[in-house]
């Protein structure tokens, strides 16, 4: 392509020009020699016309400057590029076609690949996600979201998808920027039957900043909101333990500081007060060593040990109570029992604290007995007693921290509530397990597992 319309466009304006000039001469050559007997008329009517032909040519040739600098050359560009790509391409040999060809296919594949993977994150992912285009039709959904919000297959609308929560609204969503102060995406909660669940919404934007869609992530917060209750109850059980005691010692240190003259009555109030002090000096104790187990700070000192002779020795320590209660406790060794490697103080606090139990619950004359075996790799001690037992409907509840079946039973033998949530991070801290079956007023047996050195 060679910028012929450029020639012809100039030609055409030349040849006007020179036309212009023909007549405009002919016209004062006839003025001029047949219309009028006065020279001087004839000669400033001539002078017009040529002023006349003068102005018109320079705005004809004005506007086809204007007219090549507007239109013609902006049209020329396009054509050039136009003619280099149609050249280049024609020009191209069969070699040269096969690689572009390639080419194009690899870049074809490489983005299928893309949206391969694309789809098999979002598809495993644990957070739900939609999108939905301007009109609330999903355009794409995982597998995650329509178990999160319990949607069927029918489910394609943004109004029918959330129609049971009325304050969520799609045009609120993508039109109303102040949701949330800054770049914070716009959040709802809401709770169904399968839990508690974040909604985030973020709208899609062109390149001009106009809505041309919207995308929910769905963020199942279930086990954060179990965790947050309870560290609320966690917070109110410590207080209310706290407080009791802390009540008590303030009444009777009060009453003494008043003035007792009765010496039964004095040691009476400092025996309750001190009773008291050791409850809450114990409470602190166990509270200090569960955040050590929580914070990762209670080192583990695991070395090799006999697990039966540690079960021996923590059933002795409880010989004056057994007696006092006239209860049975035998312990026995029913297998040779490999060496187990563990933290041997936190074992034997584990075992003190669940044969205490037994002796605390069971009544005057019961049986408990203590067994240590060793199977499939592991080393057990069961110990089993015939006691008041817990009920069916507390026994998944025990291990929670400050948990009594009996509050006022547990009171009275003085626990915290702590125990066996202690011991359960102890034994799970020594890669062991516990486990527990009761039924009321049948017994209960506990089973600690505990693996052996290999």
């Amino acid at each position: 392509m060679k910028n012929y319309h450029f020639k012809l466009i100039l030609t055409f304006y030349i040849i006007s020009i020179i036309i212009i000039l023909g007549i405009g001469i002919s016209f004062f050559y006839i003025l001029n020699n047949y219309i009028s007997n006065n020279a001087e008329v004839d000669v400033l009517i001539g002078i017009i016309m040529f002023v006349g032909i003068i102005i018109l040519a320079i705005t004809s040739i004005a506007m086809s400057v204007i007219t090549v600098q507007r239109i013609i050359k902006p049209m020329s560009r396009m054509l050039k590029s136009a003619d280099y790509i149609e050249t280049d391409y024609l020009n191209t040999d069969s070699e040269e076609l096969d690689e572009i060809v390639d080419e194009l296919q690899d870049k074809l594949s490489e983005a299928n690949q893309q949206k391969v993977q694309t789809e098999t994150i979002l598809k495993r992912m644990t957070d739900g996600v939609i999108s939905f285009n301007m009109d609330g039709v999903v355009t794409y959904i995982n597998p995650a979201a329509k178990f999160m919000l319990e949607l069927k297959d029918t489910d394609q609308d943004f109004k029918k998808i959330f129609s049971k929560y009325k304050e969520i609204n799609m045009e609120k969503i993508i039109y109303l920027e102040d949701w949330k102060s800054g770049d914070e995406k716009p959040e709802i909660r809401i709770e169904n039957n399968q839990g508690s669940m974040n909604l985030f919404f973020v709208s899609f934007r062109n390149e001009f900043n106009r809505p041309t869609g919207l995308m929910v992530v769905v963020q199942d917060i279930t086990q954060q909101v179990k965790l947050d209750q309870m560290r609320k109850e966690f917070v109110a059980d410590v207080s209310h333990e706290l407080k009791t005691p802390l009540t008590s010692i303030k009444g009777f240190s009060e009453t003494l500081l008043s003035g007792v003259d009765n010496k039964e009555d004095q040691e009476h109030f400092l025996k309750i007060i001190n009773d008291n002090a050791n409850r809450m000096e114990k409470l602190v104790q166990d509270l200090l060593i569960l955040s050590k187990y929580d914070n990762n700070v209670k080192e583990n000192k695991k070395i090799e040990f006999d697990l039966g002779e540690l079960t021996k020795s923590s059933a002795e320590k409880f010989e004056i109570e057994v007696k006092k209660k006239k209860q049975n406790m035998q312990c026995y060794v029913t297998a040779d029992v490999p060496l187990v490697y563990a933290d041997k103080d936190g074992i034997e606090r584990v075992i003190i604290n669940i044969i205490s139990n037994s002796v605390k619950y069971t009544k005057e004359g019961g049986v408990i007995d203590i067994y240590v075996g060793y199977v499939h790799n592991d080393a057990y001690v069961k110990i089993k007693d015939n006691g008041i037992g817990i009920p069916k409907s507390d026994l998944n509840r025990i291990f929670e921290r400050f948990y009594r079946v009996d509050k006022a039973r547990t009171r009275q033998f003085g626990g915290t509530g702590l125990g066996l949530s202690i011991a359960k991070e102890i034994i799970e801290q020594n890669d062991g397990n516990i486990d527990i079956k009761s039924e009321v007023n049948k017994g209960t047996e506990v089973v600690l597992r505990i693996p052996v050195k290999k």
